[in-house]
């Protein structure tokens, strides 16, 4: 596998995680209340708690797109 088409890998795989965070974040801001409607039928918690765990799973999310997507593209960036 060469660098160029590694750096290209890392370079989709960021776009599309990317793609995937920005219409979570849409999709939970426009339908927040139809998501937590199916969610509260298989657990019960308040919306609170529904708020903080999407808000901490989106955080999480973000923070693995920047270590094993983003910094490995800039890398790749700087070697090749």
């Amino acid at each position: 596998m060469t660098i160029e088409l590694m750096r290209d890998m890392f370079m989709w795989c960021s776009i599309i995680n990317i793609g995937l965070v920005l219409f979570s974040f849409l999709f939970l801001c426009l339908g927040h209340d139809l998501v937590y409607r199916i969610h509260t039928k298989w657990f019960q918690i308040s919306k609170e708690q529904f708020d903080a765990l999407w808000y901490a799973l989106l955080g999480f999310y973000k923070i693995c797109i920047f270590l094993f997507n983003i910094v490995p593209y800039v890398a790749l960036c700087i070697v090749g």
